[in-house]
């Protein structure tokens, strides 16, 4: 399938040359008359699938009610949020706003902003992980560092350091010298290559963290809500962060992005400290607060764990059969990839032409995000796409 460049549009993204007119639970219809098994989600967003029966009655139910109004008067639907995650997580304030990028700006101000009200302004360092994204502003492309994602954008924003995932020395050693404000990690990391950080890791990370005063952020904005079958991934490993960040599964495909904070991350953020016009709007909460209607469902994120166990199970399986064009596999729950021998955008395009949506990730990374409410005839529709895909690289390598 060919890829087109709108040009309407900036050139930032080549485009397949497909639209959907609709869809329906692991399912999207193509303008061309085809159906799709998504196993894209939108980049992990469409959590709940599409046009999920709760997630449209609700905002059907809201359509004639209050859009939006900012944050200068009390939104109910918003409190009523903060509320319900609050409860449901280590933290005791929320702050929403529209993205995952927005969410990591006020991540690393909030960070910056607690040692300044406790007297160290000098600690403004933010320390991320090699191979990490948390988005395309200014700031969040200093802190993932990826000269491809830098190029031409001028100064590097400054008070971000990398070291790799799993070396605690390295990281022991930036944070010895008084200077960071905190330490942002994902648990999962999506962009880079679905590489998972380990129990033990994050445990070690907490304890550093904990021992020199410094903030710990985690960016859950792709592998929270459900998406590792329990709310959100450290859960995982017995921790929690200082500040959180959300956005993608959080909408269920309805932009909106939050933080979460301890007490004493949300000390230093008075009026006038940062602010979202849109960040929060009632219809966005009220849909939201639909998406943890169902996560919340009792089972629901057993299930996730049952079928993302099934999930990992068969690519394993196709993997040792196909050991010439997969090498590993990676990632948690229903964030799984497989190491590709080939350009992983060959496999996605083989996928596409085929029938099935999936993604690629850093280091040559087939990424697979499928909604959480797949079935195990999904997780076998989609292994056969699968099998396909290496039945004809096969044929085509042989006949080379």
């Amino acid at each position: 399938m060919r890829k087109v460049l709108p040009p309407c549009l900036l050139a930032t993204n080549s485009r397949a040359d497909l639209s959907f007119e609709r869809g329906e639970g692991a399912y999207l219809f193509g303008s061309d008359g085809r159906r799709y098994l998504d196993f894209f989600s939108g980049i992990a967003v469409t959590c709940l699938g599409h046009a999920h029966p709760h997630l449209v009655q609700t905002l059907r139910a809201h359509a004639d009610k209050v859009w939006h109004i900012t944050n200068n008067y009390r939104i109910p639907e918003q409190e009523r949020l903060a509320e319900r995650l609050i409860a449901h997580s280590f933290a005791a304030r929320a702050f929403f706003c529209n993205s995952g990028l927005e969410a990591a700006e006020a991540a690393i101000k909030v960070a910056r902003r607690t040692h300044f009200v406790e007297g160290a302004p000098h600690r403004v360092k933010i320390v991320t992980i090699q191979n990490a994204f948390h988005g395309r502003s200014l700031a969040a492309l200093a802190a993932t560092n990826n000269e491809k994602y830098l190029e031409g954008f001028g100064p590097i924003v400054q008070g971000f350091v990398q070291v790799p995932l799993g070396d605690l020395e390295a990281l022991r050693a930036h944070l010895a010298d008084g200077e960071a404000a905190g330490v942002m990690i994902e648990p999962i990391q999506g962009e880079g290559g679905l590489h998972l950080c380990g129990a033990d890791y994050l445990r070690e990370v907490r304890h550093l963290c904990d021992a020199t005063g410094t903030l710990l952020i985690l960016d859950e904005v792709q592998c929270g809500m459900g998406r590792t079958g329990r709310l959100f991934a450290y859960e995982w490993a017995g921790i929690t962060p200082d500040v959180m960040m959300l956005a993608k599964g959080l909408g269920g495909g309805f932009p909106v992005g939050a933080i979460l904070t301890t007490q004493r991350a949300a000390s230093g953020m008075t009026p006038g400290t940062h602010g979202s016009t849109f960040g929060g709007n009632p219809l966005a909460l009220t849909i939201a607060n639909a998406v943890l209607d169902v996560l919340m469902e009792p089972g629901f994120l057993d299930g996730v764990v049952e079928i993302s166990n099934l999930l990992r199970s068969e690519l394993t399986k196709l993997h040792e059969r196909h050991p010439t064009l997969f090498l590993d596999v990676r990632g948690g729950g229903l964030l799984l990839g497989l190491k590709c021998t080939r350009p992983a955008v060959e496999y996605v395009d083989a996928l596409r032409d085929d029938g099935m949506l999936a993604h690629t990730a850093g280091d040559n990374v087939l990424r697979l995000m499928p909604p959480l409410i797949i079935r195990n005839d999904h997780v076998v529709e989609a292994i056969e796409y699968l099998e396909r895909l290496c039945q004809s690289m096969s044929r085509s390598v042989e006949a080379a």
